[in-house]
């Protein structure tokens, strides 16, 4: 689900005048809001390709996605960019399936973006008062060594020194194995916690889906709710996502985007592969490109929560952690910097917001850009010739070099 380094997960400020700004703006459609936050959200359309314009952003960026999709070999590429909430492009191209055209309105899995949902759902709380972030985590999560001294802000920002079951010995093997079997929360972080941490909680910072998974545990016994229902009321629902949901089974709904890879050594399709290691149970997600792109803008622009809470969001106290210790080499624990570090379950690269799943031959992006109120959103599938990396990520990349030239968006892992 991750994309940051190991080997199996691996294969697993903006445009410069304000003119250009008004120019970019006025090629889009508005989305029409409706209500409020409390009461359901963003009404819209329905998710299909836009009209293209012979030039301007809209055409760059179709540009960018066909040279990307010859240049990578991807069987896909699905694409939204919109600005202020006013569409500049929505695009599909190649196929879902041989003869089957791909399109925006296609499903597809959506990786660690629902681990914004939880950050986003965890700082709710906090401004509800239901909980502080500082609240150690044995207090809904007994069982857990070392709970006390281990916080809902730890959980959430992953700096709680959990080992990574993702890159333990032999868990990719066991997924390649049989990546129709169904994980269960329990055995995933049993993998975490029988192994030394890494670090004291607290002191550094690393990434482990083990972290997200005893944090859906915990929202749930904080809230009284299933996490599926919670992130579906506090996060979904008020951000208009009507086409991202979560499945306890490895379905995803009509119509589908079918994913391929080759990490098993020859090209399959792994479209219903069982992604339930990738996260807490309640929030293994589909969705769609246009939900992608509100999601982008509404998690990253901390639409749904106080500026106090904004603020965790962007920074839990990561900065400056992510050094090597002699548990946690230098390929787990990535620098965190003021330009590029860990959120609140959000990517803060440079200016950008962002969170970019990579897993089963699906690869996706959503990066935001609060200067602009930019938002790029971004859904690739491999061809039998692509390269291992991280595409959708990339397209990303280029497309803000396009539209927001002095706004770059770094790598991260």
């Amino acid at each position: 689900m991750r994309s940051a380094r190991s080997p199996f997960r691996s294969r697993l400020a903006a445009v410069t005048a304000v003119t250009a700004v008004t120019a970019l703006l006025a090629l889009g459609s508005p989305v029409t809001a409706v209500g409020d936050p409390a009461g359901g959200g963003h009404d819209r359309r329905p998710c299909v390709a836009s009209r293209l314009p012979d030039r301007g952003p809209a055409r760059d960026v179709l540009r960018i996605a066909e040279r990307a999709k010859a240049e990578m070999g991807l069987k896909s590429v699905i694409v939204r960019v919109t600005a202020a909430d006013r569409e500049i492009v929505t695009t599909a191209l190649g196929e879902s399936m041989t003869g089957v055209p791909a399109a925006p309105a296609m499903h597809f899995r959506n990786g660690n973006i629902a681990i914004s949902y939880m950050g986003t759902a965890l700082l709710r709380l906090v401004d509800q008062g239901a909980v502080r972030l500082d609240d150690p985590v044995s207090r809904w999560l007994p069982d857990l060594k070392g709970g006390d001294r281990i916080t809902l802000r730890m959980l959430a920002a992953s700096t709680t020194g959990l080992v990574d079951y993702v890159t333990a010995a032999g868990f990719g093997e066991s997924v390649y194995a049989n990546p129709f079997r169904q994980w269960t929360a329990r055995e995933l972080v049993a993998i975490s916690t029988s192994r030394p941490r890494w670090y004291e909680p607290g002191t550094n910072w690393s990434y482990s889906h083990a972290n997200f998974v005893l944090l859906g545990t915990a929202l749930e016994k904080i809230t009284g709710t299933r996490l599926d229902v919670l992130l579906r009321h506090e996060v979904l629902r008020p951000l208009g996502l009507r086409e991202t949901r979560n499945s306890f089974t490895p379905e995803i709904p009509e119509p589908v985007l079918h994913a391929f890879t080759a990490d098993r050594g020859t090209y399959e399709e792994s479209t219903f592969w069982n992604p339930s290691w990738t996260t807490a149970p309640g929030a293994v997600q589909t969705t769609d490109i246009c939900d992608l792109a509100r999601s982008a803008a509404g998690i990253g622009s901390g639409e749904l929560v106080s500026p106090a809470s904004y603020r965790e969001l962007l920074n839990p106290g990561t900065v400056g952690l992510g050094h090597p210790t002699k548990t946690c080499p230098a390929t787990v624990c990535l620098p965190n910097t003021e330009a590029t570090h860990y959120g609140m379950g959000v990517l803060i690269l440079g200016d950008w917001i962002a969170q970019h799943p990579l897993f089963f031959g699906y690869s996706a992006s959503q990066a935001y850009l609060p200067a602009k109120r930019l938002a790029i959103a971004v859904s690739t599938t491999n061809g039998p010739t692509a390269q291992a990396g991280h595409s959708a990520h990339t397209i990303a990349q280029r497309i803000a070099a396009t539209l927001a030239p002095d706004h770059p968006i770094p790598d991260f892992g």
